[in-house]
């Protein structure tokens, strides 16, 4: 069922490439190997979350494949093409909004834009609609430190769209959220996912965010961090906050969390 339904949601053309990647960092106290040997392919417009106990190299995995860092060993590539820095074909959202506090909503939004070359009006218009995706139409003349939490981050996800990456990358976005801003923003993340369709790679600790989110869900282990299991997310979409009420749902988050747990008694050893 689950292969089934990636066939119905992404291609089978694989957007990203992991081939056993290793990252050692050297401290003061020696080498530290934050990931050992991990390999995936993603497909594209697939949903992937990536899960496992504090310290497994979640975001060390991220900032590789965002080219904000590099492989001691491995390599990562980005249809087709070796990854050596970061990219346009690349976005990043990450838990803080990172937006530009002198700019307006609308600026923001039109920064990625420029970026790619839209100018002046057609900018303005463009940058409009990805505000109008995320709900945020109204305060397109507000400045960030108007905006609530859930407000910035939904314009850091609109700012990443107007890019147009082929791949957006997500560090725990809603983690630094409340329970409830956190849920809407999950809804409306899918509801934008199920529109743009992008290869979404989303780190997250929370358990039932990456059942509700994902088509896959990735498992790391603790340190050095490798992939455990890969957990396919046989539930069609449309999923709403009542998908989280099924038994499917719930017999799915014991099974994730039972390892995530046993990864984190390692961490505790």
């Amino acid at each position: 069922m689950a292969g089934e339904e990636r066939n119905l949601t992404a291609s089978d053309k694989v957007r990203v490439r992991i081939d056993n990647v290793r990252k050692v960092f050297n401290t003061r106290n020696g080498e530290m190997v934050a990931l050992n040997g991990v390999s995936l392919d993603i497909h594209d417009n697939e949903f992937i979350c990536v899960v496992g106990p504090s310290g497994c190299g979640k975001s060390t995995l991220l900032n590789i494949i965002a080219g904000l860092s590099e492989p001691t060993s491995g390599k990562v590539y980005c249809d087709g093409k070796e990854v050596t820095g970061t990219g346009t074909e690349r976005g990043v959202v990450f838990q803080q909004y990172a937006l530009f506090p002198w700019l307006t909503v609308k600026k923001n939004v039109m920064f990625a834009l420029e970026m790619r070359g839209i100018k002046g009006k057609a900018a303005e218009e463009e940058a409009m609609k990805y505000l109008e995706m995320v709900d945020l139409a109204k305060f397109a003349d507000h400045y960030p430190k108007e905006l609530s939490g859930g407000m910035k981050q939904r314009v850091a996800i609109a700012r990443a769209y107007a890019a147009e990456p082929e791949v957006l990358l997500m560090d725990e976005p809603f983690g630094a959220l409340d329970a409830q801003t956190r849920t809407q923003l999950q809804t409306e993340l899918l509801e934008t996912w199920e529109k743009k369709r992008k290869t979404c790679f989303f780190i997250t600790h929370d358990v039932e965010e990456a059942i509700i989110l994902a088509q896959r869900v990735i498992i790391m282990s603790a340190r050095p961090g490798r992939i455990k299991d890969i957990v396919d997310i046989d539930i069609p979409y449309p999923r709403t906050q009542e998908t989280k009420m099924t038994p499917h749902f719930m017999e799915l988050k014991n099974h994730i969390w039972s390892q995530v747990y046993q990864e984190y008694l390692e961490v505790r050893k």
